[in-house]
């Protein structure tokens, strides 16, 4: 996970405090909330598109591209099945520490 350094106004800082306290949020989840909302078109958390629709308006909405399609359900828990056999990390480890 990366971290961000963000500059802005004192008092624009206070207004997204207030609104994140409001909204039960820490700071961070709050500004990660919004910024999910403007990049990611399928976002769909309560209150996004309230939260798109203003940085639409605002300009500051990332194109939404192409649209994609979500994998089949079958073929993930088939994938997924696979992914979970085999020799475990636990297993692995030990055997190199012998």
């Amino acid at each position: 996970m990366s971290q961000v350094t963000w500059r802005a106004s004192d008092e624009l800082i206070e207004r997204v405090k207030s609104v994140a306290a409001q909204q039960e949020r820490s700071m961070n989840d709050y500004l990660t909330w919004v910024l999910s909302a403007a990049v990611d078109p399928d976002f769909a958390a309560e209150g996004a598109e309230r939260t798109r629709e203003r940085l639409r308006r605002a300009g500051v909405l990332a194109p939404s591209g192409e649209p994609r399609q979500r994998p089949d359900s079958t073929a993930v828990a088939a994938a997924q099945r696979q992914a979970s056999g085999g020799t475990s990390l636990a297993e692995l480890v030990g055997d190199g520490r012998r």
